[in-house]
């Protein structure tokens, strides 16, 4: 009798479990299709002080799969500003047919190195590096996962960045930098990516608050005048933080003086944090007031379509989604184009 109460009991206890997992896995927001990861896969570079830590997610199927490689923001939190976070984003984007490539830059707070190199607190220059180094080694990081290098579309490549990784998308976009330790200009235009993401990154440095340009001082340089490659533009409609600016627009700078072509998605009632794009639940965002699951996955639907279609000119999940926002009553974000 005590055997079979064990059996009911354990059998009661695991189909509790089962219905758990099943309702956890159809309220995961917009992850439809099953993904898997890989990580850290390590490379030893001659341009960093670490080893550089890289995160390889995909799609459990699918073939003919393009890439993006993503890079993460600054930010305080000592896990997500590295190869740990952009869940909301990264997992998404697998789940919807994309190898998705995540990068630690050497900015991330876990590693602990020294601010005050020639690079300062930002290590503006590795984080382009690193996005190139992860071209360069593709294939090494697509052996990572069997059979993955057969399933990948190695010439559909794009480029998604937060925050800081804005910053660093731009550069890969033509995006310039005037040094302030060797007083040059830097750029590092990738012509192999295809398609550039950039959400919530900072302005020009011609305004810059004074808190900002002693603490990131390389940020005084960036001028997005030469930033030539097409490109979606993500800001929030109250990303204002005057320990940058006090400019309201300040992060509309990338749209704004940029060349053309660009598209502009202006978020409603949206901060810095964007929703939540850089963590489940991430303190920073409750913290901040920006916590919004909607407004996360509009962000999740708009990129990948855009990301869909600059990838493949026959692909209409970019005109069908902007089609649908002009249409709707109470729409999360409004699209602005510039064509010359």
């Amino acid at each position: 009798m005590k055997s079979r109460t064990l059996i009911k009991i354990v059998f009661i206890m695991t189909l509790v479990t089962m219905v758990g997992m099943n309702a956890q896995a159809q309220s995961y927001p917009g992850i439809t299709n099953p993904i898997t990861s890989v990580y850290p896969v390590t490379f030893e570079t001659s341009y960093r002080q670490v080893p550089l830590e890289v995160k390889v997610t995909v799609p459990v199927k699918g073939e003919n799969l393009p890439v993006i490689l993503i890079s993460h923001g600054h930010g305080a939190p000592w896990y997500l500003a590295s190869y740990r976070g952009m869940s909301p984003l990264a997992d998404y984007y697998a789940s919807n047919g994309f190898v998705v490539i995540q990068p630690t830059h050497q900015d991330s707070r876990i590693l602990g190195l020294d601010k005050n190199g020639p690079e300062g607190a930002l290590f503006w220059k590795s984080r382009a590096k690193d996005m190139i180094f992860c071209i360069d080694h593709i294939d090494e990081l697509l052996t990572n996962i069997p059979g993955l290098a057969q399933r990948t579309d190695k010439d559909k490549i794009a480029a998604v960045g937060f925050s800081m990784g804005g910053h660093t998308i731009s550069m890969l976009a033509g995006m310039q930098l005037h040094d302030p330790v060797s007083g040059k200009t830097v750029t590092n235009a990738e012509p192999r990516i295809k398609a550039f993401v950039s959400l919530g990154a900072p302005g020009n440095g011609t305004d810059i608050a004074e808190w900002a340009a002693e603490n990131y001082p390389a940020t005084k340089g960036t001028d997005y005048s030469t930033m030539t490659r097409d490109a979606l533009i993500v800001v929030g409609d109250r990303d204002k933080n005057p320990n940058f600016s006090m400019r309201d627009s300040w992060r509309f700078d990338i749209y704004n003086t940029s060349p053309a072509p660009k598209t502009l998605l202006k978020l409603t009632d949206t901060g810095h944090m964007l929703g939540g794009i850089m963590g489940w639940d991430a303190l920073e965002t409750n913290a901040t007031n920006d916590e919004n699951p909607e407004t996360l996955r509009f962000i999740q639907q708009m990129t990948t379509a855009y990301l869909r279609s600059k990838l493949n000119p026959n692909d209409k999940s970019w005109e069908i989604a902007v089609s649908e926002l002009a249409k709707a009553e109470n729409p999360k974000g409004k699209i602005e184009i510039k064509t010359k």
